[in-house]
């Protein structure tokens, strides 16, 4: 068994104001941490991996394939594997929370 807390990773600013660190990964899936600071956009991709995640503070809007969802601290949602999206930080106070992603993912391919 693992464990490991957020202040043992390594944190990444991966876009202005986006930051991720990376927590465990298993075999079949793996955790991130991220914060999105207020104006900050994580830019449009996709990825094979199933993506689930919780927004623990803060507001995020996900825009996945066109549509818009407005996810709320203690909500949950689901972006599907191959399906290309977005998220960005429109409110006035960072955004923080954990995705989990099957099959495990280290590092996202957008950050270069």
């Amino acid at each position: 068994m693992e464990t490991m807390a957020p202040a043992d990773g390594e944190t990444v600013e991966v876009v202005d104001g986006v930051y991720l660190t990376q927590l465990c990964v298993g075999e079949s899936m793996s955790a991130q941490q991220f914060h999105i600071e207020p104006g900050a956009t994580v830019p449009e991709h996709s990825h094979h991996h199933e993506q689930i995640g919780v927004v623990l503070t803060g507001t995020m809007t996900l825009v996945v394939d066109g549509a818009e969802h407005v996810v709320a601290s203690g909500e949950s949602y689901v972006v599907p594997g191959g399906e290309a999206h977005t998220a960005e930080n429109r409110g006035e106070e960072p955004v923080r929370g954990i995705d989990v992603f099957s099959p495990p993912r280290a590092d996202p391919d957008w950050m270069d």
